[in-house]
């Protein structure tokens, strides 16, 4: 039987469609193996930018070394990059045996088995159908990711996604729930909602993200809101989130700038002094806030970018992801004038992003002295230390807790004394044993 491994790249949405195709591998028989000992190599690619689709396309040359070498056998792409630039790739790399879009997962054991596609059209499978595979976890076993929508009607001038993932389509929140409910007695313990905008899921079914949200507070797990449109959060869903003993406090909240001039030209539906208020109100119901920040928009001067230091200096996100402004054929932001000079982008990024650095560090020095409830995931062995997470972190993303303990179980809560921090990473002792439980 043949040996299959695959690389997941871009965002967590894409990490759940790979867990998807490995749930159909599995019922196939396949095993999942290394790179290095496959049989079959399948890259599972994002396009959201430049430097993604760079990312994807040097993954899938890497990997046609090993099958010029007689390592592996077949490589299959599939994926947001030929959903969107198939016929491309068709000519460009003639290296990879098949192309499948990101809706094609299902036709993942049959490529495997021997059928090619290179075919110039993608076809779009039934979303909910697709959604509700089962799907192997690749994350630890106590945290899952739940895609709750696919697409987004957002139209941000910058953004690629409407033209690689289509409209905004909600699931079905019974099968929201029934899939959680599944993931809950399978031992997870952190639910983390994802799509490409949240706060609107059920706008086009007649439902709304409250309403799931009270759904699934029913389980025996603690939810995450990842990517939270600011025009979204409604003073509702701060009340939800903050009143919840399920919904952790936190929320990503992707602000992308504060200039009105800037947020105007992204066809953002939200101004600074709205985005400044809603900081606020989140950080007076005790809700940590990540965001995301850009830099380096077209028209954006010194002046814009001053007045986006100066909201993370003030209202003090703590945490933010900076990145430079990415130049997408096809987005109305391509066509503006004005555009910045990539040595100037990337040295906006290095001042906001020390800035960004400052506050995070500020944030972990106050919590040294006190004692927080961290959920266990691993050993970081150069440390000699357990890793685990307080509820204010995200995975991967927003840094971890390194504690000492006399043992530890993945998976359980443990109470750490935070004794030490640094830029991104808190330090301290276990006092409490495990409870068992995720609270």
């Amino acid at each position: 039987m043949k040996k299959i491994a695959v690389i997941s790249l871009g965002c967590d949405k894409n990490r759940i469609d790979t867990e998807h195709m490995l749930y159909r591998i599995a019922q196939k028989g396949y095993s999942v193996s290394d790179v290095k000992d496959a049989d079959v190599i399948i890259i599972n690619t994002c396009a959201f930018i430049e430097s993604a689709r760079s990312e994807s396309i040097e993954t899938i040359l890497e990997c046609a070394e090993l099958k010029k070498a007689g390592k592996c056998e077949k490589i299959i792409v599939t994926g947001c990059l030929p959903q969107k630039y198939r016929a491309e790739l068709i000519d460009e790399l003639p290296e990879a045996d098949a192309f499948l879009g990101a809706f094609e997962y299902d036709k993942i054991t049959d490529i495997i088995e021997g059928l090619s596609d290179r075919s110039n059209e993608s076809e779009a499978e039934n979303f909910d159908a697709a959604e509700n595979t089962p799907r192997l976890l690749t994350t630890f076993p106590h945290v899952a990711y739940l895609k709750i929508a696919e697409g987004c009607n957002n139209r941000c001038t910058f953004c690629t996604i409407p033209s690689i993932r289509g409209g905004y389509r909600s699931r079905r929140a019974a099968d929201i729930v029934a899939e959680a409910e599944g993931l809950v007695n399978d031992g997870v313990k952190e639910l983390i909602l994802v799509a490409q905008d949240v706060t609107r899921y059920g706008e086009d079914i007649g439902d709304s993200l409250i309403s799931l949200l009270t759904e699934l507070e029913r389980l025996d797990v603690k939810i995450r809101l990842l990517y939270c449109y600011p025009e979204k959060v409604t003073d509702a869903l701060i009340d939800k989130i903050a009143s919840s003993d399920k919904i952790v406090k936190y929320i990503d909240v992707p602000v992308q700038h504060v200039s009105d001039k800037i947020l105007k030209l992204m066809n953002r539906r939200t101004t600074g002094a709205d985005i400044r208020a809603l900081t606020d109100k989140l950080h007076a119901r005790g809700i940590t806030v990540r965001t995301t920040l850009m830099v380096g928009f077209p028209n954006e001067t010194e002046t814009e970018f001053g007045e986006l230091c100066d909201f993370v200096r003030s209202a003090k996100p703590e945490y933010a992801g900076i990145f430079a402004y990415s130049k997408e054929d096809g987005t109305a932001a391509a066509r503006l004038g004005g555009q910045v000079k990539k040595s100037e982008k990337i040295k906006r990024v290095k001042i906001l992003g020390e800035i960004a650095t400052a506050v995070t560090r500020e944030f972990g020095g106050s919590l040294v002295g006190k004692t927080v409830d961290v959920l266990y995931e691993d050993i970081d062995f150069d440390k000699n230390m357990f890793m685990g997470r307080a509820e204010f972190q995200a995975p991967d993303v927003d840094g971890r807790v390194y504690f000492t303990a006399a043992e530890a179980d993945v998976g359980k809560v443990y109470k750490i004394k935070i004794t030490d921090s640094d830029d991104y990473d808190l330090y301290g002792e276990a006092v409490a044993a495990a409870d068992g439980e995720c609270q």
